[in-house]
């Protein structure tokens, strides 16, 4: 039993202060508030429970900034996949798993104790696949399990290189499985991740673009009741294709197609009518918004005030990992507001309400719910998903409760200490196995770019 005592803590009612945590390496035993330290506690300053990060792709952390050089044409997203398929091509197991290792362990150092894998990459570099058909499902869950973070994998299913079941390209070899050989990759990707603590398992069709009506209804059987997760009106072109296809909208054909309810988390949904907002926010999905990388594809903007007022429920994913950092999602999805709208504390919900703290209770309910994951927080019973803000940090000086929260994510503070299930990962802002996974990273992707 470990006992940690806190000069506040935000728990599930509220802030406290004095607060005593008592943990194993299973679950919060005990919390005491308004109580003095006892002689053996370790004393700390500020407690968060972890967030969700509901969607990343691991391995687009090693093409961090190899896009940013102007094309010759206009460049979008659609350019930049290019450049990601070029990237992807490279890799070997090996290489996935120490990118991989990476970006989890900058999640933890980040604020972020559990992660959703968007899983697309799953065969060898000419697209056959390997002998064990969940081999790189096994190297993310190692690289889970080397740096203690919680993983919600999600198997992609991907056939298609547009809608109505269009040929795939060349650089989407490495995506590409028939419904049969899907459900066999599903069920050896349950097998991969049985021995990891606190683990489970979802699907997740890619796009509509990527997937039939027909070969949709088949797959979502496969969930067995875990989360899904899909791709949804990212860019308008993907908006108008799907328009010509369907005479639908992507969002709006989800909604009247395929019973989305709590399970689902739709990623992006950035190009959405108003009727839109409201059917998803009803509908009681997640929307999965990744605001740097939605920023650094040139996305656009989601519709979160209108949004928020319709009770609609959103988490936030690191998506690219172009920059892993829980707070600075946060801090990116208000600002775009502010940006759009020339107004300030836009997503604060009335009146005398900090805005770090609406988006934090937000990110966090609603990013554990699309992970398909209902013990979190700080609670006697939920797993010790701790963070803790560095109290020395200037940021901090004379701030309390919510206050905290702002300035933590408006002001850049920092994260000091991490706790994932009982065991501490995360000191002085550093992941204790930093300095193996970094110098494998710069290895692996020394020989890459080479």
């Amino acid at each position: 039993m470990v006992s940690l005592w806190f000069q506040s803590a935000l728990l599930f009612e509220g802030w406290s202060n004095q607060v005593r945590i008592t943990f194993d390496e299973n679950a919060i035993q005990s919390i005491e508030t308004e109580t003095p330290p006892n002689a053996g506690d370790e004393h700390f300053g500020i407690a968060l429970p972890g967030l969700a990060n509901v969607h990343s792709h691991a391995f687009q952390r090693g093409m961090a900034g190899l896009a940013e050089v102007r094309g010759p044409a206009h460049d979008n997203f659609w350019t930049w996949r290019e450049v990601m398929y070029r990237f992807l091509d490279r890799l070997t197991p090996e290489d996935i798993e120490s990118i991989t290792a990476l970006a989890y362990a900058e999640m933890l150092e980040t604020g972020f104790t559990r992660v959703g894998e968007f899983h697309y990459l799953h065969h060898d570099a000419s697209g056959a696949p390997y002998a064990n058909i969940a081999e790189l499902a096994e190297r993310i869950a190692s690289a889970a399990q080397t740096t203690g973070i919680s993983l919600t994998l999600l198997p992609v299913f991907y056939a298609h290189g547009n809608f109505g079941g269009s040929p795939p390209v060349l650089g989407q070899r490495r995506f590409l499985n028939d419904p049969s050989r899907f459900a066999r990759l599903v069920e050896e990707s349950r097998k991969t991740i049985a021995s990891l603590p606190n683990a489970n398992l979802g699907i997740a069709p890619h796009s509509l673009r990527a997937v039939t009506p027909e070969e949709l209804k088949e797959i979502l059987p496969l969930a067995a009741g875990g989360p899904i997760q899909i791709h949804a009106a990212e860019q308008t072109k993907e908006v108008d294709d799907c328009l010509e296809w369907s005479k639908q909208r992507p969002v709006e054909w989800l909604l009247n197609n395929a019973d989305v309810d709590e399970r689902w988390c739709l990623v992006h949904s950035t190009h959405m009518t108003a009727e839109e907002t409201i059917r998803l926010a009803d509908s009681g999905a997640v929307a999965g918004l990744c605001p740097i990388t939605e920023s650094n594809l040139g996305d656009g903007i989601f519709p979160t005030p209108d949004y928020l007022l319709a009770k609609g429920r959103f988490g936030i994913g690191t998506d690219s990992n172009i920059l892993i950092d829980a707070a600075q999602e946060l801090r990116t999805m208000e600002y775009a507001q502010r940006l759009s709208l020339r107004a300030r504390n836009v997503l604060a919900p009335e009146a005398g309400c900090s805005t770090g703290r609406a988006l934090f209770d937000g990110a966090l309910a609603s990013g554990f719910q699309a992970l398909g994951i209902a013990d979190y927080g700080l609670a006697e019973g939920t797993p010790a998903d701790i963070v803790v803000l560095d109290v020395n940090d200037p940021v901090f000086a004379g701030r309390s409760s919510d206050a905290m929260l702002d300035s933590w994510l408006f002001a850049r503070g920092t994260v000091d200490s991490v706790w994932k299930q009982g065991i501490k990962v995360v000191s002085r802002g550093r992941h204790h196995s930093r300095e193996a996974i970094a110098r494998r990273y710069k290895e692996t992707l020394s020989r890459i770019l080479s």
